[in-house]
């Protein structure tokens, strides 16, 4: 009983040790895969800047977005660096409330996007990894940082990925002129976006103020998986608003939603400001 006891105190022991240290697998994929995009996805852009002349072809909203955000003169970047903390994130409809911290990495050359997620359940760390690279997407959460909750792949959410990935692109506008994207004008406010990259096709509409601000994106291209595991296509949208001028001279959003658009509500399940956005360039420089 003695040596049962002893040993029952060292796992327990073992096990608070295990999950206040630093080191998770789903942070260090995370961490990795994004060293290898890094390396990936330079740019052929060294020091060159924006020119009002790179968006003469796009939708005139699109160009007045550009130009009145402060982009015109900054450095063409290679990734896009993006911070939340202290999110609000729902997990469904009926799903548990969580205060999250978000960060994200955007990646131009080749589309992709890679999200991490990092909260607590009950006391336990619960991290989410989202990514989409080479045409693939997935969700992923982990307790514990061992126990898989789920870990959501397949076409759908290939899909899914590459639109979320559309939704922010003007945010890093070197994405804007790259041939795998192209626009539509629709109105003086608002332009159809579509987005073509591995034999998957994705689209949405954005929408402007009339301080040619982005204000929301709006998708039927988006899948929300059931409490079965189906996908069904629900509207999806993502609000921007409360635009700010951050130090680099660039004005941005300071609050972002994601929605799903039921037909018998609007669904926020992301709620969060956002705390820093950064940009990295293809000599390896960082803002």
């Amino acid at each position: 009983m003695y040596i049962a006891i002893c040993g029952f105190i060292v796992l327990i022991g073992t096990l608070m040790i295990w999950l206040n240290i630093s080191y998770s697998p789903a942070r260090k994929q995370f961490q990795n895969d994004i060293s290898l995009l890094m390396t990936d996805n330079q740019l052929s852009v060294d020091h060159e800047v924006f020119k009002e002349e790179d968006f003469s072809d796009l939708p005139v909203a699109i160009q007045k977005y550009v130009a009145n955000c402060g982009y015109i003169g900054t450095s063409k970047m290679s990734y896009l660096k993006m911070e939340y903390h202290d999110v609000d994130f729902l997990q469904g409809r009926n799903g548990p409330a969580l205060i999250i911290d978000y960060i994200q990495y955007n990646f131009v050359k080749k589309p992709s996007r890679l999200a991490f997620i990092d909260s607590s359940m009950l006391g336990i760390p619960f991290e989410g990894y989202d990514y989409y690279q080479n045409g693939k997407g997935g969700m992923k959460g982990v307790i514990g940082k061992i126990i898989t909750l789920f870990d959501q792949t397949g076409a759908d959410m290939d899909k899914a990925c590459l639109v979320t990935f559309l939704a922010e692109s003007l945010f890093a506008p070197s994405i804007l002129l790259q041939d795998y994207i192209s626009f539509e004008e629709l109105s003086d406010f608002e332009v159809k976006a579509t987005i073509n990259y591995k034999k998957q096709t994705a689209s949405g509409i954005f929408t402007f103020n009339k301080q040619y601000e982005m204000i929301s994106f709006t998708t039927n291209d988006r899948a929300v998986t059931g409490t079965n595991g189906s996908m069904e296509y629900i509207p999806w949208s993502a609000i921007c608003s409360d635009y700010q001028v951050f130090e680099n001279g660039i004005k941005y959003p300071t609050k972002f939603q994601a929605v799903w658009n039921y037909s018998d509500e609007d669904f926020t399940y992301f709620d969060g400001n956002i705390s820093k956005i950064t940009y990295g360039y293809s000599n390896g420089d960082n803002d």
